[in-house]
């Protein structure tokens, strides 16, 4: 009887450890230092849960989530893409798919990769499940140098297509993956002086791309994209003159909320309100330096913004009704990235010179908890899968 019992509990304190787990809560932190992850969850008690080693250069790097949040999908500035199981909390499966690559985008069925590459220039498809390699598309060939335009502002659009810049040679490309074995291209030139980067709006209708080279931004309306590519704000950027950009803003650090899109000034300390139904500048929101990250609680009462060296050791909130900063925060230095949780109870902050996370209630504005962490740079959470262009 003693051996009966002893074996039904092991066998129960097996079925314990091995119940099934849920990934809603779960995010990932890039260590952009030591070609590693770490496997957090949000919720009462924020917590790191693992720690996955062995992904190469991070030092750029982005990710997108599975439809299921189960798996992450990491870039790496080596080429790599590797895919990290967040509930076993090991590699799935790594390809080295480029010699650069920034960023990429999951499609919006979940079922393919794409990946925006430096070298070789352009864009790769892989399987999601997989990594199957599926397509190369390659970038616009360069007359100097031998190489192909660098691909840059990689995102999904909806019907499974992807939309992606060209910096070299001032071009947008949307691509048609519903066959991704055979891509179809659409091809935009002239679109503006070096596109660095490239946004989309969350209803999946407008691509803007951001120009490194000269003022304004190119915008393609994705409901009518035989009309091209029109440039919007032909006075934001440089302004006709050098000015000291310590960093230049992501473009995946605007905030775009109801009728409004909130954007950080190049080389300004400002913030600029744009209405998102003429696109033009509406307001001007005075800041401590020059904002990289605005990120937007969930509720769109509150905006939080980080800034470029020297003064990226300080946050400061922007309430959205009175368009007025009512808090500056001392986080400490080198903060890199801000996230908030699905439904805005928390804010995470990435402080790479200080090594740690820190957590916060962006309500009572009080940090909650702090986290070990080897310079942290980007923070995502899964609940970015159910969200277009993340």
């Amino acid at each position: 009887m003693r051996r009966f019992l002893a074996a039904l509990f092991c066998l129960l304190l097996g079925a314990c450890a091995h119940a099934p787990q849920g990934s809603g809560d779960l995010g990932l932190v890039i260590e952009r230092a030591t070609g590693s992850i770490q496997i957090i969850r949000n919720g009462p008690r924020p917590a790191v849960v693992a720690r996955v080693e062995g992904l190469g250069d991070l030092s750029h790097a982005t990710a997108v989530f599975s439809r299921d949040q189960r798996y992450a999908y990491v870039f790496g500035r080596d080429g790599g893409l590797t895919k990290v199981d967040m509930l076993t909390h090991r590699i799935a499966a790594r390809v080295i798919q480029g010699g650069n690559s920034i960023g990429g985008a999951i499609s919006q069925d979940g079922q393919v990769i794409a990946v925006g590459n430096y070298e070789p220039g352009g864009v790769r498809l892989f399987d999601a499940a997989t990594l199957e390699r599926l397509a190369d598309i390659p970038a616009t060939p360069l007359a100097i140098g031998g190489r192909n335009a660098r691909a840059v502002g990689v995102v999904d659009a909806p019907g499974r297509q992807f939309v992606f810049s060209l910096f070299d040679t001032g071009e947008i490309w949307r691509v048609d993956a519903r066959d991704p074995r055979h891509p179809v291209l659409d091809r935009h030139a002239g679109v503006g002086k070096e596109p660095y980067d490239g946004m989309i709006t969350g209803d999946g209708r407008h691509y803007i791309a951001g120009l490194f080279g000269e003022d304004g931004l190119a915008l393609l309306d994705l409901w009518h994209p035989e009309f091209g590519v029109r440039r919007i704000l032909p006075d934001y950027g440089r302004r006709g003159k050098p000015l000291p950009v310590y960093k230049m803003p992501h473009l995946e650090g605007w905030s775009v909320t109801g009728g409004q899109t909130f954007i950080p000034g190049v080389g300004e300390h400002v913030v600029h309100v744009l209405d998102n139904t003429r696109w033009r500048l509406t307001d001007r929101i005075e800041v401590l330096g020059q904002p990289v990250f605005i990120v937007m609680r969930p509720d769109n009462r509150q905006a939080w913004v980080n800034f470029a060296f020297p003064d990226n050791g300080k946050v400061q909130v922007i309430d959205t009704e009175s368009m007025r900063v009512i808090r500056t925060l001392d986080i400490g230095p080198g903060v890199l990235h801000m996230e908030f949780t699905p439904r805005g109870e928390q804010l995470w902050i990435s402080v790479r010179d200080r090594d740690q996370v820190q957590v916060w209630d962006p309500y009572a504005l009080e940090r909650i908890a702090t986290l070990p962490s080897r310079a942290p740079s980007g923070i995502f959470m899964s609940s970015r899968a159910a969200r277009m262009g993340l």
